[in-house]
This record gives structure tokens, C-alpha cells and sequence, in this order.
């Protein structure tokens, strides 16, 4: 799938115009028409609440125009709503939009349009929207693509995306953009001192990695890119229920986030010297896996006793973390399906952002309201590192407290990156858990758009 499937250059016709009404301009619009347009639409009992169309026919039996509406407002995700019910014909928003009101309706036009068909035929239709003008078409294709890819990604079960094939998604996507991946498989994470990434991956017979994409001008600005990958969690020993198990398909949807930031970067030929790790791995059971209260080496060298095996999220990302500060990038991001705690503390739908620098933080806020990608910032409280210490360890990757796992889970990780390095971390859902306009149920690419556009916004030419 790509949004040229479901969006055309501005310049398309013939093209139905689409009027978005508000209820208080309504009736000056109908004011405004032949009376027969109004008497169709009052008959049609067309109020402009929220989301309501109503289609015009025109002298011929033919459609000339369609009423959207606004109710008191519009966001950009309403236009998700129309694809799928008009006629599969070419639609223009008759309204004036500027450029990112007008990019950010074309999105949600073709996000609206996405189906996981790899497993069964897609059915349906959708209709076409001509882009509106000044949007910069190319821009618009980058982000619908790299969301697409993303569901895909987290959608497809993990019988077919294990480690070796997260794997090969990364290659797929460099190779079009002519960046070097390199892949560090089995026991030679062991041997080259990633510890902590060989320790979670053990137990399985699909052998963990790290994946490592580089790309762009050495002597540009660094952005490194940190994606948990665990491509299935069972929990390992301190194993899961089955109802806790079942979606865990999406853990290893940081990675697939941040594999679509970066084909974003690439594909907008961002001047930074890109850098993605994945620590792709699955959690599994077998008489190797790792243990509860066993004690690891980290490739920092802080030893980390495993309070829970089923908090092996941070400890995969504390390896990657230290590699990717060992450059000192300009920036460090890391992703990640990573806590409870943050679905309990903001639900399913709103990321939760930690921050160590707080003008960062406001500017990726910002960016996120921009473009309709919300996020809310969770405090990296510094008096809670006291429960990190471990009992016979210097630190744990699972403290013994009930409440602030999300704020926890974060400290472990700010124990891998330098106080004075700029990073962000994001603890997301990456699924939808029921549908809404332009987000079907399933894997989701949350926070991307707004990573993206403050990538855009620091790193520009």
C-alpha cells in the first residue's frame, strides 16, 4: 500500500467538492445556494454535526457536491471518516486550508485507507482525495508510508517476524537509501559484550541480535535511534498469563516506530549521520532462559540483578544505550512497549514522554499537538532511584514497589545515558485497542509524526 493509492496531485480533475460546514454557518450557507440545494439538504435532515455528510446530487443524477459536518470544530482526523463512504470517485476540499492544516487532512485521508492484507484479500473501496494546495505531496507520501510500514510490522504475527526477520525489514528499508546494516546474531552478542541483549535472547531457538543501521554524511550531526525489539514476550520464567501474552506480538513495536522515523529521515535526506540500533530478541522459556535474582554484567560494566524476568525490555535497551551514547549523537531517542505502569497512568491511546533536557521536551510536545500525535511528559523523579539498587547488584531491573513502574523503568534506563546527553524516551502502546477515525484495531505507529517532525525541526538544512 502507498497514499498514491489514495490521494492525487492538487491539480486533478474533474474533482466532487467537499464543503465543511459548521452548525452556526450553516444556514448562511444554505442562504447562499439555488433553492433546490436547500431543499435537498433540508430534506436530507443534514444539521453539519460532527462527521455528517450529506451528497448532492447534480442535474444529471450524477454527484456534484457533499456537505461535511464540522460540528462546532474539526480536527484532522475527521477527514479519516470520508474515504470509505463516499463513492470511489476524486474528492477536493472546497475550503481554504494553509499548507499544514492541508497535510495534515491528506494523512488522515490516507491513513483511513490502511488494511493489514497479508493473510487475506483486502475488500473494499476507497475514495480519492486530490491533495490540497500548497501541501507538499512528497512530505505527506513519506509519513503515510512510514506508517503503513509500521502497522505492517507490528501487525504480522510473531511466528513471521521473529529477530532474523526484524532483521531483514532493516535491511529492506536500507537498501533503499543506500545505508549499511550490520547484524550482530547469538553468541557473538556474548563475545563482542552486549550481555545484556544475549542474557533475554538466550532461551529461544530463534537466536537474538543486534541490529545496527547507519546512514548519512559521517561528519554530520548524530541522531541515534534506540527500538526495543522483542518480538514476542512470554514473560520468560516470571511468565505471563494468557490474557497478558496475547498481544505481544507489538513488543517489538519501538523498533518498528523508530525503523519508520528512520526511513523518514532517509527518505527526506535529512543532513544528520543516522544511526538505528535494535536489540531484536524473543523472551522465551528453556532450561538457559534467564533467571530471577541471577546477576548480569551490562555492557556498561553496572551489574544488574534480574528482579523479574519479565522487565527485560530496559535490560536489552541499557546495552543498546550505552553503544549508541558511545558516539555522543546530538541526540539519542529510544522507543519502546515497555510498562503497564504507563498504560495505567495515561491509558492505551497517549505515549508517555521522559525527558532529560526540558526545551526538548516542549518542542516535541508542540510538535505533537501539530500534527495529531499527542504525547504527555512523566517526571524522571530522581528521589525514586533509591529503589533501583539492588540486593546484591548495583542496580535492578525490577524494584520492589507497587506503584511508579513507568518513572522506574525510565531511571533505569537514564542510568545508560550521560546526564549532559540530550534523550528522549517514549514508552507507547504501539496498538490500537479500538478503532477510531484513520486508526483501525491493531499495531500503530504512535508518536512517529511527532518524532518526525521534530527531527525535521532540528536537523533541517
Amino acid at each position: 500500500m502507498n497514499s498514491q493509492q489514495f490521494l492525487c496531485p492538487a491539480n486533478t480533475t474533474p474533482a466532487v467538492p467537499i464543503t465543511p460546514l459548521r452548525k452556526d454557518t450553516l444556514n448562511d450557507w444554505l442562504a447562499s445556494q439555488p433553492e433546490t440545494t436547500a431543499r435537498w439538504v433540508r430534506g436530507s435532515r443534514f444539521t453539519a454535526d460532527a462527521g455528517e455528510t450529506c451528497l448532492i446530487p447534480d442535474q444529471t443524477g450524477g454527484l456534484d457536491r457533499v456537505l461535511f459536518g464540522r460540528g462546532d470544530g474539526l480536527s484532522a482526523w475527521d477527514w479519516s471518516v470520508l474515504p470509505s463512504i463516499l463513492p470511489a470517485r476524486v474528492f477536493r476540499i472546497d475550503a481554504p486550508l494553509d499548507a499544514e492544516a492541508g497535510a495534515a487532512a491528506a494523512r488522515a485521508w490516507a491513513l483511513a485507507c490502511y488494511r493489514f492484507d497479508r493473510y487475506r484479500q483486502a475488500t473494499g473501496s476507497w475514495a480519492t482525495l486530490a491533495l490540497p494546495p500548497a501541501v507538499d505531496a512528497a512530505a505527506v507520501a513519506r509519513a503515510v508510508a512510514a506508517v503503513f510500514l509500521v502497522r505492517d510490522l507490528i501487525n504480522t504475527p510473531a511466528a513471521d517476524m521473529g529477530p532474523s526477520e526484524l532483521a531483514a525489514a532493516v535491511r529492506e528499508v536500507g537498501s533503499r537509501f543506500g545505508a549499511d546494516v550490520t547484524v550482530i546474531e547469538g553468541e557473538d552478542l556474548a563475545v563482542r559484550n552486549y550481555p545484556l541483549v544475549h542474557a533475554v535472547g538466550r532461551a529461544s531457538a530463534r537466536p537474538p541480535c543486534l541490529i545496527d543501521l547507519r546512514w548519512g554524511a559521517p561528519e554530520a550531526p548524530k541522531l541515534t535511534l534506540v527500538g526495543k525489539g522483542v518480538c514476542f514476550d512470554s514473560g520468560g520464567l516470571d511468565i505471563k498469563p494468557s490474557s497478558a501474552m496475547k498481544l505481544m506480538k507489538k513488543d517489538m513495536g519501538g523498533a518498528a516506530i523508530l525503523l519508520g522515523l528512520a526511513q523518514v529521515v532517509m527518505a527526506a535526506a535529512l543532513p544528520v549521520r543516522l544511526r538505528l540500533l535494535i536489540p531484536a530478541v524473543e523472551n522465551s522459556v528453556s532450561g538457559n532462559a534467564l533467571r530471577p535474582l541471577d546477576v548480569i554484567r551490562s555492557r556498561k560494566g553496572t551489574t544488574v540483578e534480574i528482579g523479574n524476568t519479565d522487565a527485560e525490555g530496559r535490560l536489552v535497551l541499557a546495552d543498546a544505550l550505552t553503544e549508541a551514547v558511545s558516539e555522543t549523537p546530538a541526540l539519542v531517542i529510544d522507543c519502546a512497549t515497555l510498562t503497564g505502569a504507563a498504560r495505567v497512568a495515561l491509558g492505551t491511546e497517549l505515549p508517555a514522554l521522559f525527558c532529560n533536557d526540558d526545551a526538548l521536551a516542549a518542542d516535541l510536545l508542540a510538535c505533537g499537538q501539530r500534527v495529531g500525535d499527542p504525547l504527555w511528559r512523566l517526571p524522571l523523579w530522581q528521589p525514586y532511584r533509591r529503589h533501583l539498587r539492588g540486593k546484591v547488584a548495583e542496580l535492578t531491573n525490577a524494584p520492589d514497589l507497587a506503584f511508579a513502574g513507568a518513572i522506574t523503568a525510565a531511571l533505569f534506563l537514564a542510568e545508560f545515558v550521560p546526564a549532559a546527553r540530550p534523550w528522549i524516551h517514549l514508552d507507547v502502546m504501539a496498538w490500537n485497542t479500538a478503532a477510531q477515525p484513520g486508526r483501525p484495531e491493531g499495531g500503530e505507529a504512535m508518536s512517529l509524526l511527532a518524532l518526525a517532525a521534530l527531527v525535521q525541526q532540528r536537523f533541517r538544512s
